[in-house]
């Protein structure tokens, strides 16, 4: 079913829909952020800087920018391709990552608590970013049309971003002063930040359990996509195939 056309046009109207509601919620909650450093006096390129600093709102944009990729590529070349191109599918292994991630992280750890994004959540937006985005990623590896098998070692680009964000808010952290709370540092996730009780131990077992799960996710994302996808051997069996079928119902 997944690589009829009928059904990638379907998922691909669906894929764009998602980025849409994605695009609008970021930009919902960035405003209202930005609004409320205004109101209240806070530096607005700090605020600015540390909501694109939450792996949340990374990893949404991402995928929102894979998914319009995707979309494009199938309405202008893809309709009558056995596979997306390999690097696309990479694009589309990583988001569905870091998405499955951060729904997991989310709803697991955070839901209830307050980040220090500058303002309160907006609960639709936060709905969108944290439970129906990811949910979404996580029907696309199994759903998404065209998928391509990839190698195994492509793991370590799906595990290189996550990895090049934690050093970036460990180093960040203590060099940025907390725009709401005035404390002479700011992470966005209260288990990254070291000042808080169980300090660095603390911090080091969350880094490595998530680190785990993003492997783990990785993994399965990259399996299944071997499980499922073509390969580039299909292509040529295909091509006979395609022989037999009138040229009138190929320039459908």
């Amino acid at each position: 079913m997944t690589r009829s056309r009928a059904w990638a046009t379907v998922w691909t109207v669906l894929r764009l829909a998602m980025a849409a509601v994605t695009v609008t919620a970021i930009t919902a909650q960035m405003a209202k952020s930005i609004g409320t450093a205004t109101e209240l006096g806070r530096d607005v390129t700090t605020t600015v800087v540390n909501f694109f600093s939450f792996f949340t709102i990374l990893s949404n944009a991402l995928a929102a920018i894979v998914l319009i990729w995707a979309a494009v590529w199938y309405f202008t070349r893809g309709r009558k391709a056995v596979a997306e191109p390999p690097v696309l599918a990479l694009a589309l292994a990583c988001v569905s990552t870091y998405m499955i991630i951060t729904g997991i992280v989310y709803n697991a750890l955070l839901r209830g608590i307050t980040l220090p994004q500058g303002s309160e959540p907006i609960p639709w937006s936060n709905e969108v970013l944290h439970l129906i985005g990811p949910l979404f990623l996580l029907a696309d590896v199994f759903v998404g049309p065209l998928r391509r098998a990839l190698p195994w070692r492509s793991l370590w680009a799906v595990v290189a971003f996550p990895i090049l964000w934690v050093a970036y808010t460990m180093i960040r952290g203590p060099l940025i002063t907390n725009p709401v709370s005035g404390d002479p540092f700011w992470y966005p996730y209260p288990f990254l930040n070291p000042n808080n009780p169980g300090g660095w131990p603390s911090v080091l077992v969350y880094v490595i359990g998530i680190a785990v799960a993003i492997v783990a996710v990785g993994a399965f994302v990259l399996w299944w996509g071997r499980r499922s996808g073509a390969t580039d051997t299909d292509a040529p069996a295909a091509a006979p195939a395609a022989a037999w079928v009138p040229s009138s119902a190929l320039s459908d």
